[in-house]
């Protein structure tokens, strides 16, 4: 690949800058605009598509990793899954499911992987939230085997402790209510026993979905 050219990085500076004074509204926009899945939904570029409704679309991917791997994406334009409001999310994946159910019958195809890569970090090219369905047969040569890294005991606690302790933040659990109680030790015999005092019922406020998935995402 040639080096950017000075001309290039002047409009790569001059996009940045713009993108920086935007507001949401407009960057929401923008994204949108230069969106190729937007434009695919709103049908200004061509797709095969496999499957459809109000809200959502399938198509076939142009550059498959099995025969029949298709691409189910909303309609509006949103990036990554905690974006998603919770009637979409339910929809998208009801899809999902009955395009899984109907590529095993079409393609006599043995299972599916269905695979969300969620960021960049993820390996997300377009910036557009996309779910891929993808046949399987036996002997198809598709790997998605993942590797299994060695952790010591301290780092799965460390892990433990960090993921569960923000989720126990946002379910309004305390941290002594974490923690272990110790064992009661037993009563003489001559001792009367005393009543436990009655405890409070917990009260549970109402955890949003999306709060959840923010702490899983970062």
């Amino acid at each position: 690949m040639a080096d950017p050219t000075p001309e290039d990085l002047k409009k790569a500076e001059e996009l940045k800058k713009k993108l920086e004074s935007m507001t949401p509204e407009q960057l929401r926009e923008f994204q949108k605009k230069n969106c190729i899945f937007c434009q695919i939904a709103s049908g200004k570029v061509n797709a095969k598509k496999i499957y459809e409704d109000e809200a959502v679309i399938g198509i076939l991917d142009i550059n498959p990793a099995n025969p029949g791997h298709v691409l189910l994406l909303p309609k509006e334009h949103h990036m990554i899954l905690p974006q998603l409001p919770d009637d979409l999310r339910e929809r998208i994946f009801i899809a999902a499911k009955k395009i899984s159910n109907d590529l095993l019958k079409a393609l006599d195809a043995r299972g599916t992987n269905i695979v969300v890569a969620n960021g960049p970090a993820a390996g997300q090219r377009a910036q557009h939230f996309t779910v891929h369905i993808i046949p399987r047969k036996e002997g198809d040569g598709l790997k998605f085997a993942l590797p299994e890294i060695k952790m010591s005991e301290m780092e799965r606690l460390e892990t433990a402790s960090a993921v569960g302790g923000r989720l126990n933040e946002l379910l309004g659990i305390k941290k002594e209510e974490q923690e272990e109680k110790p064992k009661k030790k037993s009563q003489p015999a001559s001792e009367t026993p005393k009543s436990p005092p009655k405890k409070e019922p917990r009260k549970s406020g109402k955890v949003d979905l999306d709060d959840i998935l923010k702490v899983l995402h970062g």
